[in-house]
């Protein structure tokens, strides 16, 4: 998005095109960082509350970065002395199924293996790994919102697979 007039993004019509365009993906971004739902809602409700309270300050074309820098000072101040491990929301079981007790068990088996494999991954690893395969997003993508080179989105996806495949047996 791009913002020409003067008033950039103080423009009521500008900030909400720019949320519209920018709430999902910094949701998504927060969530890989900490793993919880409603946290990162709220963190990413704040950000876009410091961002408009801060609209005279912000560069046209500089918004995105601003606004995913101030996603990420909120996650920093709320995590400063925590180690992140993601937790999954756990999904209700079914009453019925199809499936043999077997292939039950070993379904749960192999998610429990997943989480803990994604949890011990580096931050920086789970956050380009998880961007790439839940998200979608290409490598140069992941690039631009994390301020780093494509060649290191590369490298810590690689990782995180190298890491991924010695943990869990059998895939």
């Amino acid at each position: 998005m791009h913002i020409k007039n003067k008033t950039g993004f103080c423009n009521e019509k500008n900030f909400s095109d720019f949320f519209l365009d920018h709430s999902k993906l910094l949701n998504n971004y927060i969530f890989y960082k900490c793993g919880n739902f409603e946290l990162a809602g709220d963190i990413v409700q704040e950000a876009f509350l410091k961002f408009w309270e801060n609209c005279q300050k912000v560069i046209p074309g500089k918004g995105k970065s601003y606004l995913f820098t101030i996603a990420n000072n909120l996650f920093l101040n709320e995590y400063s002395k925590n180690k992140v491990v993601l937790n999954f929301r756990k999904i209700p079981v079914k009453n019925y199924t199809n499936e043999s007790p077997e292939f039950l068990m070993e379904e749960k088996e192999f998610s429990a293996k997943l989480q803990n494999a994604l949890g011990n991954l580096s931050e920086a690893q789970r956050i380009a790994f998880l961007m790439n395969r839940i998200d979608g997003k290409k490598y140069k993508e992941i690039a631009e919102i994390l301020g780093i080179t494509v060649k290191a989105v590369e490298k810590r996806i690689h990782n995180a697979l190298l890491n991924l495949r010695k943990e869990i047996d059998n895939i």
